[in-house]
């Protein structure tokens, strides 16, 4: 199918071939119709990314700052393939659009097969041939419903939501600051709330244009704006105003409460700076409020993602709700959008309608995408490179199912370093990321099937880097067609998938990888070298830092958490170091009100009698080094500092230090793939993997009972 895209790196908008999205358990596949572009937000983004890579860099401080950290944390090389991963993406253009169902998933409800639909969401209701929804960012529509008018579904609902923050009442004087598409959309709705409404706009031709929407219009400029106001309003001033302006500038917000009456609101919508002249605010004691996008829900996971609803007598208005009466508006014909359309175009011109809105070479509103619907969309390889086949002999023919940050910055480039290694396929849940990862690093297709994979006879090896609660699926059934398979952690999320991942692993005779890194670490090596073998004592301090509470790591369903999620790296580095695998586990944890257990200590005990401590920490400082390990026995001492520096004590005293830290990413990724070509033994036994995870489970146990928990591996 046909994708609308944009690189971040020169702002080239482009159309591109890309495989169908994948379709979750709780979405639904809708074959576009009509999407609308949002002139405000997309031109936006569209203007800053055909700026230079200096003005980039100036209008985003905070990530020049992120990557100066990385700098400092990592080193060069990963720092360019976070920036340049960046740079170089496809990033899917528009998030509001209308059409038919296709498809629906296995949980999701409410939906059939040839259902008219609005769509919305950024990332879900792209400028697309066909496009996966999650079923509360989508609304059944009556059958006579006009999809044309219907695409204007999320803008709707933004500017709805906005309303609904002002509190407004019959006979309210509304003032609307910004007359782009939000802002006309929001003064129909005000006007069908029983408001009168006035807006105000720097641009004379929106102020023309709006006049037939609106009570009053002003152009901001204007002599004596403010005196107009006040006369239209009977010197009190506006009940409420609704900033849907987009712009750098302080006026709108300073504009805001000089025209507003004594107690009344100012609400926010459009992406204005809110450093505002105090004195107007304090002395008339105005209310301002932030509307958040199309309404409650919006980037909550439960809600958007689960499909989990919030109760109607708690939360009346929700976003999909917020959308569902915006689409009713449009049928009963008290809100009116095809007046707001200035521009059609097929979209195969959708770059040409881009142009238009950078350029502003014609005055716009609504923007509106048709595409063409009898055309053929079918599911499949899309070929992005001519195959380049390794020698019969030696080949590891590679596909890759799941392709985020860490993949392509620690897996892919490093298949470069591997003689003999055919780039089969891409799979990802975005056509767009499969298509430019198979771009990038020289995959012959990308594809929306696991059949490709699973029943390609060019495959005989797979990379897994998905959500964590999809690994075990995968693998299975990787293994289970004789293929090699490399997962990147955690190998499994509870007991049962880790049985079945044994009984698949048993019976195909083939590799099984975790991405346990660590242990490919060039000062790793040389710790465990002088450290030497026998019982020892080892202890792990990670410095973690917090991450968000509503991230999908946290999730229990989706994530695990973070001990089974990311501390199965140190259990596993320990139990390399020591030579033994883990047989006693008791964790502690400091209370935490969200019940993550993110801030742990771990005591292991070993088969061979070692000890160790795995200090995992989310609540200390970003500044000090993320990782610390050492390890004592038989009278020396290492001491490993965040994979940069090496420091060893006794009988053979050194200290290494390198220029850049190395977790061993490409030692590891390099060591695999020879493994399966070469035909060796597996680089971690599947009784180290299965002690592990089974470590991993065993701290959580031990969280909720708090008590020693035994490992029986057998």
């Amino acid at each position: 199918m046909q994708q609308l895209t944009q690189k971040l790196k020169d702002g080239e908008t482009k159309i591109v071939e890309v495989p169908l999205p994948q379709l979750g358990p709780r979405m639904i596949l809708v074959r576009n119709h009509y999407s609308v572009i949002s002139a405000g937000t997309e031109g936006a983004t569209a203007n800053s990314a055909r700026k230079s890579l200096l003005a980039k860099a100036k209008e985003r401080p905070q990530q020049v700052r992120q990557v100066l950290e990385v700098l400092k944390k990592q080193g060069v090389v990963q720092t360019y393939r976070a920036v340049t991963k960046k740079l170089e993406a496809y990033s899917p253009c528009g998030y509001s659009s209308a059409g038919v169902v296709l498809e629906v998933g296995a949980e999701a409800t409410g939906f059939s097969p040839g259902d008219k639909v609005a769509c919305a969401g950024v990332g879900y209701a792209s400028h697309a041939e066909v496009v996966a929804v999650p079923v509360n960012l989508c609304v059944r529509l009556d059958p006579a419903a006009n999809l044309a008018d219907a695409a204007y579904n999320t803008l709707g609902a933004i500017a709805m939501q906005g309303v609904r923050q002002a509190e407004l009442h019959l006979g309210d004087m509304v003032l609307v600051i910004g007359l782009g598409l939000i802002g006309l959309l929001t003064a129909q709705l005000c006007r069908a709330s029983g408001c009168r409404v006035i807006g105000v706009d720097v641009s004379a031709a929106a102020v023309n244009k709006a006049g037939r929407f609106l009570d009053l219009t002003l152009a901001r400029n204007a002599v004596g704006v403010e005196e107009s106001i006040s006369h239209f309003t009977g010197g009190n001033g506006v009940d409420a105003v609704i900033i849907s302006a987009g712009t750098s500038s302080l006026d709108p917000i300073n504009f805001a409460g000089k025209t507003a009456r004594r107690k009344a609101t100012v609400v926010v919508v459009g992406a204005v700076p809110t450093g505002f002249d105090r004195t107007e605010y304090y002395r008339k004691e105005l209310t301002l409020k932030m509307s958040c996008s199309y309404g409650p829900g919006r980037y909550d996971l439960d809600y958007e993602e689960k499909g989990l609803d919030y109760p109607v007598e708690y939360v009346r208005w929700t976003e999909k709700r917020n959308m569902e009466a915006f689409q009713q508006l449009l049928l009963d014909g008290k809100v009116n959008v095809a007046d707001l359309t200035t521009h059609h175009f097929p979209f195969t011109e959708a770059p040409r309608a881009y142009d238009l809105i950078v350029n502003r070479t014609d005055p716009f509103t609504g923007i509106l995408l048709e595409y063409d619907t009898e055309k053929t969309v079918v599911s499949g390889s899309v070929p992005v490179h001519l195959a380049t086949p390794a020698p019969a002999s030696s080949a590891a023919g590679v596909a890759f199912i799941g392709a985020g940050s860490y993949a392509q910055g620690n897996l892919l480039p490093n298949l470069n370093g591997v003689d003999g290694v055919e780039r089969v396929t891409v799979l990802t849940n975005s056509g767009t990321t499969s298509r430019r990862v198979a771009e990038r690093f020289g995959f012959a297709t990308c594809t929306d099937r696991e059949t490709d994979i699973f029943e390609n006879p060019k495959v005989n090896t797979v990379f897994i880097a998905t959500r964590h609660d999809s690994h075990a699926g995968y693998v299975i059934q990787a293994l289970q067609h004789g293929q090699n398979v490399f997962v990147e952690k955690p190998l499994a999320m509870h007991v049962g998938e880790l049985q079945e991942i044994e009984t698949a692993y048993r019976q195909s005779g083939k590799q099984l990888m975790v991405g346990f890194n660590r242990r490919f670490a060039p000062l790793a090596v040389a710790l465990k070298r002088a450290i030497g073998t026998g019982p020892m004592s080892m202890l792990f301090r990670i410095n973690a830092g917090a991450i968000p509470a509503d991230s999908w790591i946290q999730d229990a369903e989706m994530g695990g958490g973070r001990m089974i999620g990311e501390g199965c790296h140190f259990i596993d580095f320990m139990t390399w170091v020591c030579g033994s695998v883990p047989v006693k586990v008791y964790a502690s944890t400091v209370p935490d009100p969200h019940g993550f257990h993110d801030t742990v200590n771990v005591n292991l005990e070993f088969a061979n009698g070692s000890t160790g401590v795995v200090a995992y920490y989310a609540n200390g400082s970003k500044a000090m080094a993320k990782e610390y390990f050492e390890a004592h026995h038989a009278g020396v001492s290492a001491v490993l500092q965040d994979f940069r520096e090496l420091s060893v004590y006794g009988r053979s005293c050194c200290r290494k230090k390198l220029w850049g830290q190395n977790k061993g990413q490409s030692e590891m990724v390099a060591a695999f793939l020879n493994s399966v070509k070469n035909g060796g033994a597996p680089l971690i036994a599947f009784t180290e993997l299965k002690a592990v995870t089974l470590a991993s489970f065993a701290v959580m146990l031990s969280l909720q009972e708090k008590m020693l928990v035994e490992i029986h591996t057998e």
